[in-house]
């Protein structure tokens, strides 16, 4: 049962993040590309001030998935490397911690490039 409410909750706030961008898609003349920087810098900002963590907790994977939570994890990771490490922190921090994420997204498109071909129009 525990499991059945950690995907609802995980789907609720996941679809509730989609949802806002598709509004702001279809009522307002902002572009996708626009809308999906807003949402890493507000995930940015959101995780920088300690906002976005109780979120986290909450959704799990409803909140890490979606592109907030990849600004998320690098304020964490820029936050824990700037402790750790000092100042040179600032530009190691946020790589460091979403490498893994970035890593997969490469793999991902690399084999999609490697299985489908791109047709002409």
């Amino acid at each position: 049962m525990q499991t059945l409410l950690e995907y609802i909750r995980a789907f609720l706030v996941g679809g509730a993040l989609c949802a806002i961008a598709q509004l702001l898609i279809d009522r307002t003349r902002l572009t996708p590309a626009r809308i999906l920087v807003g949402y890493v810098v507000s995930g940015v900002i959101l995780g920088a001030l300690g906002l976005y963590e109780p979120l986290v907790d909450f959704a799990g994977a409803g909140a890490t998935v979606p592109l907030t939570g990849f600004g998320y994890v690098i304020a964490k990771g820029v936050r824990e490397a700037v402790t750790r490490d000092g100042l040179i922190g600032v530009l190691t921090g946020g790589l460091t911690a979403s490498a893994g994420g970035i890593t997969a997204a490469l793999l991902c498109g690399l084999g999609a490039a490697l299985v489908f071909r791109e047709k002409a129009k």
